[in-house]
């Protein structure tokens, strides 16, 4: 990934974006190793980090200024030699930064990049749930041969520790022998039902890791994914589950991926980019 023309994440100078003096730091994962379908999660980043710098920096939800507290833009983690490796260096580079008292947010890339930074995770926190907002279950053992496909992400996840699933419309036949009926929320059960995010809250520990598949967003505000699923999520009813989630619990970390820009459309990319700085803007807004 070529970051010579991008900003960093919101656009900041350096006196907000040093690593010495933010609470946050970015990372950058441009890998599309495993994606099935459409081609181009790759350039997901870049495109979140641009359309970042076109953001208003002062939340109206929250009457606060996130970016003053410091958001460093790290280098991307660029390792296409396997999914096995790329998932080994960003276990590395979130493990550092969590030691380092920073709160990390994976830019992908496809879904499995979320698996090392999940991991970490895991080893740096007690007591810990996944909350999983997706259209796909991604529970599949192995898929073309690969533990590490992104159609196996929550598979690998299972084997560290508890989750939730939010938004799900589309799995196999195996896959269903897979989940916990109690832990997944089905896109259709949603849509006509108020008491999901209650539900949701109950399932969750106190520390909390959210990884969002940009597919969990109805094609209608979310075209530009690998594998866009009829009948998503809207922007507000997302906003308010992830408002709800970090007024009750600890977000210990975030990763959101599967952005697959069209240079013809660009509302994706700011949608991306404004979620992520409205997630930063919850969490450190609480007393």
């Amino acid at each position: 990934m070529d970051t010579g023309d991008c900003p960093n994440f919101g656009g900041l100078s350096s006196q907000y974006s040093s690593f010495e003096n933010a609470k946050i730091v970015v990372i950058p994962v441009p890998y599309d190793g495993t994606s099935t379908w459409v081609k181009g999660a790759d350039k997901g980043p870049s495109a979140i980090l641009e359309a970042s710098a076109n953001m208003e920096l002062y939340d109206i939800a929250t009457d606060s200024q996130v970016y003053k507290l410091g958001i460093h833009t790290a280098p991307p983690i660029d390792v296409a030699d396997s999914p096995e490796a790329m998932v080994q260096a960003v276990y590395q580079a979130s493990l550092h930064y969590l030691k380092a008292n920073k709160l990390p947010v994976v830019l992908g890339g496809e879904h499995s990049v979320s698996i090392g930074a999940i991991q970490a995770s895991f080893e740096t926190f007690a007591n810990l749930t996944v909350l999983q907002l997706d259209a796909h279950a991604d529970m599949r053992d192995e898929y073309l041969g690969s533990k590490f496909n992104h159609a196996c992400v929550m598979a690998r996840v299972k084997e560290m520790g508890p989750f939730v699933q939010v938004g799900i419309r589309s799995m196999s036949r195996r896959e269903t022998a897979m989940i916990e009926r109690s832990r997944i929320f089905y896109a259709e059960e949603m849509a006509d039902n108020s008491t999901w995010m209650a539900r949701v809250l109950e399932q969750l520990t106190d520390n909390v890791y959210l990884t969002i598949d940009l597919d969990a967003f109805d094609p209608s505000i979310m075209p530009s994914t690998g594998t866009p699923e009829p009948g998503g999520l809207l922007w507000y009813p997302v906003m308010k589950l992830l408002e709800m989630v970090v007024r009750h619990k600890r977000v210990v970390g975030v990763d959101v991926v599967e952005l697959c820009p069209n240079e013809n459309n660009k509302a994706p990319d700011f949608l991306a980019a404004k979620m992520i700085y409205q997630i930063l803007s919850n969490i450190f807004s609480q007393p």
